[in-house]
């Protein structure tokens, strides 16, 4: 477990962009219940989450097409939300940082940390656009 004054910054990045922070398992059951899509950004302390995966995630909000739900759970940190948003990545192996794209519950898209790792946030966000375009 990392300590609060260390995470909320990277936590609050997200939520600040329009992401509901996830910390219970029913969290995630509620929030991938809903209609529609959402998107899923598995958190971490990394460099690969402060460099790319956070700043693409939200660059890729100003797409023509967006998630109707951003949400945000934090690994290492949130262990009951994050083990329950991984149960729902399955056949994905856990991984942080990542970010999946959901439509009404049924994973769509999935990034995961070997496809954030050594990329620009803008290709991150060009990923996760044309996932959008496709399902949203």
């Amino acid at each position: 477990m990392y300590p609060e004054e260390l995470v909320k910054p990277m936590r609050d990045q997200l939520i600040d962009a329009g992401f509901d922070a996830l910390y219970t398992a029913e969290d995630v059951d509620n929030a991938l219940a809903k209609e529609g899509t959402t998107l899923v950004m598995v958190n971490s302390v990394c460099g690969c989450a402060a460099g790319t995966a956070r700043p693409g995630a939200i660059a890729s909000l100003g797409a023509d097409k967006a998630p109707t739900h951003l949400t945000t759970v934090f690994a290492g940190v949130e262990k009951e939300s994050t083990a329950k948003a991984r149960e729902y990545m399955i056949p994905f192996p856990p991984s942080s940082p990542a970010i999946a794209l959901f439509k009404d519950g049924s994973l769509v898209h999935m990034l995961e940390r070997h496809h954030i790792e050594g990329r620009s946030a803008q290709a991150i966000a060009q990923n996760l656009a044309a996932a959008y375009d496709e399902f949203c």
